[in-house]
């Protein structure tokens, strides 16, 4: 019996020169469009991220333009009509380095410095001599109590004023909750009647019987705690 020779597996054939050179380049293509398709994913991640924050932004800006509070709008000037509650004065207007004593409280005209108060929003009480200059210039002074006023219904005075010629501040010590001045009228309110305080802006703001309407109510001085 012819013994039968043992296998021993059949030998892996060794690649030629050409063949490796060839299998090196394979490889290092296979890598290169691996690492481009790598590549190609994350510009479309990194878009997809920027488009949907941009979107996110973009409905940010228009929520708040849309819904921002706007400034109540009103005609320079009076028409004479009778606003129930508002009483008048015959102050004058004369420049002073002092302090005043004012006869009404909160002033409404008279004496005052001669640097104006810049119109806006103040959250702690500001100079009257100043801010009676900037009545002067027909701006309204509207003032409240912030022992009798809450946080809500100074938001919706705020709501009440024009763009510009207004001051809110607090005033404390007042015998009302809530005081509307121009110059020499006023308004006193013990509570939060906005179609009152409508009406006076309508009648007194920029008024003629302020001595010099539409004069700056910017360029002066900012009080304490301005806000806007």
């Amino acid at each position: 019996m012819t013994p039968v020779p043992k296998s021993g597996g059949s030998a892996k054939p060794e690649l030629t020169i050409k063949q490796q050179r060839a299998a090196k380049r394979a490889a290092k293509l296979d890598k290169y469009r691996k690492q481009l398709e790598r590549d190609k994913r994350r510009k479309r991640i990194g878009l997809i991220v920027g488009i949907a924050g941009a979107t996110a932004i973009a409905g940010l800006l228009f929520v708040a333009v849309r819904y921002a509070p706007r400034p109540a709008s009103y005609e320079a000037g009076g028409s004479g009509a009778q606003i129930a509650g508002v009483e008048t004065f015959q102050n004058t207007a004369v420049h002073v380095d002092t302090a005043v004593a004012y006869p009404q409280t909160p002033p409404a005209g008279g004496q005052h410095s001669p640097v104006w108060l810049n119109c806006g929003v103040y959250s702690e009480p500001v100079p009257s001599e100043n801010a009676v200059h900037s009545q002067e210039h027909g701006a309204v002074w509207l003032t409240y109590d912030p022992a009798q006023i809450g946080d809500e219904q100074v938001s919706t005075l705020r709501s009440l004023m024009p763009a510009t010629y207004a001051i809110l501040s607090p005033f404390e010590g007042m015998d009302s909750a809530i005081a509307i001045s121009g110059w020499n009228a006023q308004l006193k309110l013990d509570s939060l009647d906005e179609q009152r305080v409508a009406q006076f802006f309508e009648e007194y703001w920029l008024g003629d019987n302020a001595p010099e309407p539409g004069a700056s109510c910017t360029g002066g001085i900012d009080g304490p705690g301005k806000v806007g």
